[in-house]
């Protein structure tokens, strides 16, 4: 005889987000999970490579570096010991608008996380000869950036699309740049970015309030100063340039980028969703036709960045250089579809299935809760619950979709190519 099982109940996650002003002006981002064993920490530093005008570019990402290199109390070995033995893991990260020191290790590790990672953000002390040393390592991983043509791609398009606005340098900058780069450049960029009243403490993990508030605020600083501006961003009234590069290769690598509102425009959504019909899956419209029906790449795909005041949608693709002409065709001919019908039938709603499962996907790590209170914090101003944003993507219409595909598709393409030297 079968029995019927009765229709499963939602599971509802018992994740609580909360956020609490800091003394000086930083700001707590608290992911408290009941349930979990782990501990994140991330330090929030709202500066990045387009905070380098009149600066030597790559000026960021060393100071990333060199936070490692030592402070008062720890040497670097002391520094990676302390957190390794204990089992626990520290990393860095440096984008166009923010640097991210963060820790992660079992829930017992949150005070040890937040001594090690607040000595090394405020108390680093820059040792000369660390600098000098690391002036080579960063060097190898320029080169080493460069010479993958399907890395190096990113830093060409970025270069087209933006420039002479520093969004368009290299985040590690140029082995010329960072030779520019002394004590005195990276410790002043230090003190006026590290000690700014906008950073933002992640933390996640089994933890209340006052327990996330007990761990960080005795290593925080006595004070810290307003934020320095910001230069914005103003798009060019030119041509979007097209820049080329040559090497030994026999592939094409291809990159096609237009500007778009930063990331507080209501057209957010509705573009993360066109990146998904048009090149992120398996099964949207450019992998179908440029590589299944056609045969004409390996790989293709798309991406849509936000920053505070601007925007990017990229889409880059490697593929025989004779076939350069009709890709470029097949790629145009579905934007201009877009803009004129836009989505098909069912191709929306099968974007909000894949980007909702998505996002409940990176949701199973500690970290992840960290990051999404981290940047909801620092880039909103609150920290949204993942079933509000949730609502918001089932919310965006056809309607919406098509007016981002001419918002955004109506001028022309930044363009970037990577050719071999025989083209």
């Amino acid at each position: 005889m079968l029995h019927s099982r009765p229709a499963p109940h939602p599971i509802m996650s018992r994740t609580e987000y909360l956020t609490h002003p800091l003394p000086g002006g930083p700001r707590l981002a608290l992911a408290s999970l009941p349930d979990s064993e782990c501990a994140a920490l991330s330090i929030y530093i709202p500066a990045g490579s387009r905070d380098e005008s009149n600066l030597p570019a790559g000026l960021a990402h060393f100071v990333e570096h060199m936070v490692f290199k030592g402070t008062s109390r720890r040497s670097a070995r002391q520094i990676s010991e302390e957190i390794e033995n204990a089992g626990g893991q520290i990393n860095a990260c440096t984008s166009e608008e923010n640097t991210v020191y963060e820790g992660r290790g079992d829930a017992e590790m949150l005070p040890q996380l937040a001594d090690v990672l607040c000595d090394m953000v405020w108390h680093s002390t820059f040792p000369k000869p660390e600098i000098d040393l690391e002036r080579e390592v960063i060097g190898e991983e320029i080169t080493l950036y460069r010479e993958s043509p399907t890395d190096h791609i990113g830093d060409l398009i970025s270069q087209a699309l933006w420039s002479p606005h520093p969004l368009g340098n290299a985040i590690s900058g140029s082995i010329e740049s960072i030779a520019e780069i002394n004590r005195a450049v990276l410790t002043k960029f230090r003190d006026l970015h590290h000690y700014r009243d906008d950073i933002v403490i992640a933390i996640a993990g089994p933890f209340t309030l006052d327990q996330a508030l007990t761990a960080i605020t005795p290593h925080l600083p006595a004070t810290f100063h307003p934020a320095p501006p910001r230069l914005p961003f103003s798009p060019s009234t030119k041509t979007p340039a097209h820049l080329t590069d040559q090497r030994e290769t026999d592939q094409l690598q291809l990159a096609l980028a237009w500007h778009t509102p930063g990331r507080h425009h209501p057209s957010r959504i509705p573009l993360r969703l066109l990146s998904l019909i048009l090149g992120e899956a398996s099964i949207s419209r450019l992998f179908l036709e440029l590589r299944e029906e056609r045969g004409l790449c390996y790989q293709i795909s798309t991406d849509v960045s936000f920053f505070d005041d601007t925007g990017a949608f990229e889409i880059s693709a490697g593929l025989d250089p004779d076939s350069r002409d009709e890709a470029l065709e097949c790629i145009h001919r579905e934007i201009d579809d877009l803009m004129e019908n836009g989505p098909r039938p069912g191709e929306l709603d099968r974007a909000k299935r894949l980007i909702i499962s998505q996002s409940k996907l990176a949701f199973e790590t500690t970290s992840a809760h960290a990051a999404w209170a981290g940047e909801g914090l620092l880039d909103f101003g609150h920290i949204p619950t993942p079933a509000a944003w949730r609502t918001l993507i089932t919310a965006v219409t056809e309607a919406d979709l098509l007016e981002a595909a001419r918002t955004v598709f109506s001028s022309p393409p930044a363009i970037a190519e990577i050719l071999g030297t025989s083209a």
